[in-house]
């Protein structure tokens, strides 16, 4: 990507990064958090090359460990959501798509939050 003077990297975080956080969950927490810290310092690095990184931060999407994880709490869940549902695992990929294509050519150093709306609501 460096000798080429282009190129998109597209990192994988979460909501639990800086947004959202749970009982037991520092270690992820933690994790996703630093992900995100990774991004913007790369970001900073790379630009001079014409290298674009760039993150995605999921809420709760709708795989088989998380089906498996909540149980009979899906459906509570999804109905705390601004958008009354879990994301699918799809829609994490059309924000990778967007982040790989020319028209995400001037954003770096950034994390798309892709949750339904869930960080923009009062938690109570």
């Amino acid at each position: 990507m460096i000798e080429q003077k282009s190129g998109k990297i597209i990192n994988l975080s979460s909501v639990t990064g800086t947004s959202v956080s749970s009982g037991g969950f520092v270690h992820y927490s933690a994790a996703k958090a630093g992900v995100i810290g990774f991004t913007m310092s790369l970001a900073l690095e790379l630009a001079r090359y014409g290298i674009n990184v760039n993150a995605i931060s999921p809420g709760t999407i709708m795989t088989p460990g998380v089906a498996e994880h909540l149980g009979e709490r899906v459906e509570a869940i999804a109905e705390s959501i601004p958008l009354k549902r879990l994301g699918d695992p799809i829609e994490v990929a059309y924000a990778a798509l967007f982040l790989a294509s020319q028209e995400s050519n001037y954003i770096t150093g950034q994390s798309i939050v892709v949750d339904g709306g869930n960080i923009i609501q009062e938690h109570k």
